[in-house]
């Protein structure tokens, strides 16, 4: 409309969640017409979160080191792992204050289709952690979408015929370990990440087991 240079603007917005044509020329407008200084700031701060942030080596979630700060916080419970779809979702939950537990992220969801497959969301670095850490609870916090649901499916089948393979004790303590998945409050075909802080604590709080 104004140039090539502005379109691209326009293009390059449009990679945001929930943010269309029309959108995206608002606020590359916004930007450029009545902002440039907050669009410099914009550009910085953004560039440089890509350079520094990265993915924990331990959760998958999101940090500015090797390993995050929940997963090397001694004063979270080394016995709950809680299983989330995004790093989306560790804030969610963090926000709600319902949990003191460690996560890992799958970073999405089983989609064959896709080429989606257990690979891809990192299941195999879980059953390691699932064997090698003090773990006594797994918490499947997937998305109630059908997606979310088939993923936390297969996780419990995948950790099932793991434990079968493998009933000699590991850390002291035997397996299988409790496997539960969040449940009240989340409606059916909700995400995590747009659901109220009271309602994800009173998920976690009454968690159902699943098996």
């Amino acid at each position: 409309m104004f140039s090539p240079k502005f379109d691209e603007l326009v293009q390059r917005l449009r990679i945001l969640p929930g943010v269309g044509p029309k959108s995206a020329q608002r606020i590359a407008l916004q930007l450029l017409a009545r902002n440039r200084t907050g669009a410099q700031a914009l550009a910085h701060a953004l560039n440089d979160a890509v350079l520094h942030i990265q993915h924990c080596t331990v959760c998958r979630s999101l940090a500015e080191s090797d390993i995050c700060d929940i997963c090397a916080s001694p004063q979270r419970d080394q016995t709950l792992l809680c299983v989330v779809e995004s790093a989306a979702d560790v804030a969610a939950i963090e926000h709600s204050g319902g949990f003191r537990g460690r996560y890992f992220v799958l970073g999405g969801h089983l989609s064959p289709l896709d080429g989606i497959g257990p690979d891809e969301i990192g299941i195999p670095l879980l059953m390691s952690r699932l064997k090698a850490e003090p773990i006594e609870e797994l918490i499947l916090a997937t998305n109630a979408t059908v997606e979310g649901q088939a993923t936390a499916h297969y996780l419990q089948a995948a950790w099932q015929s793991l434990s079968q393979l493998e009933s000699t004790a590991v850390n002291g303590r035997k397996m299988p370990l409790k496997i539960t998945r969040i449940a009240q409050g989340v409606p059916q075909g909700g995400e995590l990440e747009y659901v109220d802080s009271h309602t994800l604590s009173q998920a976690l709080q009454y968690r159902l087991t699943v098996r």
